[in-house]
């Protein structure tokens, strides 16, 4: 278990980074579907690159390609193009909260799916990380009268979607081979679900060389070992913990789009924050 949540650590910081920094990159000249593109694909060729040289790149086992193509299509196709398009209308910070709170989706999947009891401790834990993530939302700063928000918040709550049934599939069908090894295929599905998505959204567009070092820290080092690590504890821990616990990504996310972007900061993170830490204590504790 307390390995668990060390990965969970390293992926709240790798992802709660991850959108201040592909903002960052969108600010530069990248277009936001390209980025994603060039997001898992980089990520595929790392991953493939680490295992062909610890000679454990291998095709995935009958058994495991539902797992595979669950993550390629969903964690990383779906939810990777949802969530890019959204940051052309939503804050980076914003994008961090919404597409990352998977708690209104996991926990009853988990319920549904996989047949999990969650203690009433849990939900209260549950209750304190949405509170939290409705403050650091700050619903009433958004212009609800405006289309192009409704979508944008619309398509981060979906991708969150994706990500839960992702999720599922793993904890359902546990694969047999070690995650890490799977990686490879599961970016190489998701780059061939965004790169059409990308030739018919974005034509024009592409990744300009003042965006290519956020490319690289996005694409080389916090998709894979950041992907690895969710996965991991997704399947390792309850799904009532592991959702809670994801709500820190979106604490982190906030934290560094204020520190870096200047996006405003107030008592709504403040706030937020201490209550979605609350939240994953108590998720802790059981």
């Amino acid at each position: 278990m307390s390995s668990a949540f060390t990965l969970l650590g390293v992926a709240v910081v790798l992802f709660g980074g991850t959108w201040p920094v592909t903002k960052a990159a969108i600010a530069a000249g990248a277009t936001p579907v390209w980025f994603a593109v060039s997001r898992a694909g980089l990520a595929a060729l790392v991953a493939s690159v680490l295992l062909a040289a610890l000679g454990r790149l291998r095709l995935p086992v009958r058994q495991d390609w539902r797992v595979v193509l669950a993550i390629g299509l969903f964690q990383i196709g779906g939810f990777f193009a949802l969530a890019h398009l959204a940051l052309r209308v939503v804050s980076a910070g914003r994008t961090a909260v919404l597409a990352n709170v998977v708690s209104y989706w996991l926990i009853p999947l988990s319920m549904i799916v996989l047949g999990e009891r969650v203690s009433a401790r849990r939900w209260v834990a549950a209750a304190f990380g949405l509170a939290g993530v409705a403050v650091l939302a700050g619903p009433w700063a958004v212009d609800w009268t405006a289309a192009s928000e409704l979508l944008g918040h619309g398509m981060l709550m979906l991708a969150a979607l994706l990500w839960s049934v992702a999720i599922i599939a793993t904890r359902r069908w546990p694969p047999r081979r070690p995650m890490l090894e799977l990686l490879p295929w599961c970016f190489g599905i998701g780059t061939l679900v965004l790169a059409p998505l990308a030739l018919v959204v974005e034509p024009q567009g592409g990744i300009p060389m003042a965006a290519w070092p956020h490319m690289l820290a996005v694409g080389a080092v916090a998709a894979p070992i950041g992907t690895w690590c969710v996965i991991e504890v997704g399947r390792r821990l309850p799904g009532a913990v592991s959702s809670v616990g994801f709500l820190l990504v979106p604490a982190v996310g906030v934290i560094l789009a204020a520190l870096w972007l200047g996006e405003p900061v107030g008592w709504d993170m403040l706030v937020g924050g201490a209550l979605i830490v609350a939240g994953v204590v108590l998720a802790a504790r059981g």
